[in-house]
């Protein structure tokens, strides 16, 4: 009885608080619109954006996000229709309760017993997909084999909401609800709560995105989404924005001088100056249907280009001055899409269709002879030498899977280095000869055969000679993303592209730091 009587005394305490907005809305944070603490919450929270880091840090406190009605700190933005939420979470310091928090959320409002859902980490390591269903009703939760997530992404498409959760280098655990009605206008954002009305806890979030995916209607290859160019610390993981644009940007080079990315976008090739993060027409003459299959020579003074010629049967190789000029035809006949250059500069590898059979070839960077490579039924792309000259790197799905293969550079020797849960397309080698990266699409949502636009990927990396992959990047990409060889020359980073329909909501509404 008395247990009873001590639940009702909290559930009417309760009650008289369940309506209490969040303060200081509308003050603009980094990509947030306004932050402000949500709750009757004693010691006020924090939010604070440092442009030179791409960071937030984000204090709260509050009882809890639970039962009825919430307290804790908000940083938020308002949205509508789908969209994706990424961002690595961490919290500062040891903390005084295990179920503080850190996480994404979404409500219907800034009232206190908003409609929501949080794809959150505890104190204690414990991560889950908490929902209210509707206004003043009771928490519910869905908890995760995962524990101790420091990746938190939370995506909505429809009334169904998707957390994935991974710890930094493995791949995504996944935990969804369906039929969750919260409006089609929701406040989106990044939360801390410390489980305590009397304790300040604080966390700190990077690489934070968000992402509109590609809207069901979409025609692949007519339609297209906008695009930023990132770069990547291959050993921490840290992304940077260095370039948004609303077109398709597609595949970038990183020149062996530092000083130049190349892509491509509507059939153009485009410098990309790193200083003065300004972009560039190339010239390459009458040749303007580029492809992202282009690839720069080892010593950087000349660019292999792809480019549809339909009267040819597609795509043709054509080399080219990296400065620019008048192309050179190599390949006769279509469909020919460069991949690889030999480090000597005297042989160019490519993926053809003959005789209704996709595979690698060779032939000398100067035009001559083509010699095929591999004979195996089944697609092979995405070939590319090693450094030393020894091997060549590609992509076969011979035996079902897309998986990342070797084989010696006269074509003999082949063999599989993964063989896991993802189709695996497009492997690089660093430039010091001792990694690969290469994009991971997902089983479930891409055939074998298939490398599309606009899908859930991961960039991973192994060692050379393969080993157990590690994720460095989890995206909103696909083709286009990193189907050529982009590393930077000391073998630290790698370039390549996102995409969202909404590239201004990656774009900071105030780059100083705000703090409430």
């Amino acid at each position: 009885m008395q247990s009873k009587f001590y639940y009702s005394l909290l559930a009417l305490l309760f009650g008289l608080i369940i309506h209490v907005p969040a303060v200081s809305q509308n003050k603009p944070v980094g990509i947030f619109e306004g932050y402000g603490d949500v709750g009757a919450v004693r010691k006020p929270g924090s939010t604070s954006y440092n442009a030179k880091t791409r960071q937030y840090e984000l204090s709260g406190a509050g009882y809890n996000v639970w039962f009825d009605h919430d307290e804790f700190h908000y940083a938020w933005k308002r949205m509508k229709g789908d969209f994706i939420v990424y961002t690595r979470a961490q919290f500062v310091g040891k903390g005084v309760d295990p179920h503080r928090k850190v996480g994404w959320m979404v409500r219907s409002s800034l009232d206190s017993n908003s409609a929501h859902i949080n794809a959150v980490v505890h104190g204690d390591g414990l991560t889950s997909l908490q929902y209210r269903k509707t206004t003043g009703a009771q928490t519910d939760e869905l908890k995760s084999k995962l524990t101790g997530a420091d990746v938190i992404e939370l995506e909505r498409k429809g009334n169904t909401y998707t957390m994935r959760v991974a710890k930094f280098g493995e791949p995504f655990v996944t935990e969804e609800v369906a039929e969750l009605k919260l409006g089609d206008e929701v406040y989106v954002g990044l939360f801390v709560g410390s489980h305590n009305k009397d304790v300040v806890e604080k966390g700190i979030f990077k690489d934070v995105r968000i992402t509109v995916p590609a809207p069901a209607s979409l025609v692949p290859y007519r339609d297209y989404l906008g695009s930023h160019l990132e770069i990547l610390d291959v050993n921490t993981g840290d992304r940077e924005v260095i370039y948004s644009s609303p077109k398709s940007l597609q595949a970038p080079n990183w020149t062996p001088d530092n000083k130049t990315l190349i892509y491509n976008s509507d059939g153009l090739i485009y410098t990309f100056d790193l200083a003065s993060r300004k972009p560039k027409v190339l010239n390459t003459g009458d040749v303007k249907n580029n492809n992202n299959d282009h690839v720069l020579s080892f010593d950087g003074k000349m660019l292999g280009l792809s480019s549809g010629v339909k009267e040819l049967g597609g795509s043709i190789i054509y080399t080219v001055p990296v400065t620019g000029g008048t192309p050179k035809q190599i390949t006769p006949k279509g469909p020919s899409y460069l991949h690889g250059w030999s480090p000597d500069g005297k042989t160019l590898i490519f993926t053809a269709e003959r005789n209704k059979e996709y595979d690698i070839y060779s032939v000398p960077s100067a035009g001559g002879p083509e010699v095929r490579l591999t004979t195996t039924k089944g697609l092979d792309d995405g070939s590319e030498y090693s450094p030393d000259g020894k091997y060549i790197y590609f992509n076969s799905n011979r035996e079902g899977s897309m998986r990342i293969w070797r084989m010696k550079a006269d074509g003999t020797g082949q063999e599989s280095l993964t063989n896991d849960d993802f189709h695996d397309w497009f492997p690089h080698v660093s430039p010091d000869g001792k990694s690969i990266v290469f994009l991971s699409f997902l089983k479930e949502e891409v055939e074998s055969g298939d490398h599309p636009f606009y899908k859930h990927v991961y960039l991973r990396m192994m060692p050379v000679n393969g080993g157990t992959p590690k994720v460095i990047a989890y995206l909103y990409g696909g083709q286009g993303t990193i189907n050529t060889p982009s590393w930077s020359p000391d073998s630290k980073k790698v370039a390549f592209i996102s995409n969202t329909a909404d590239i201004t909501l990656q774009k900071p509404v105030n780059a100083s730091a705000t703090k409430q």
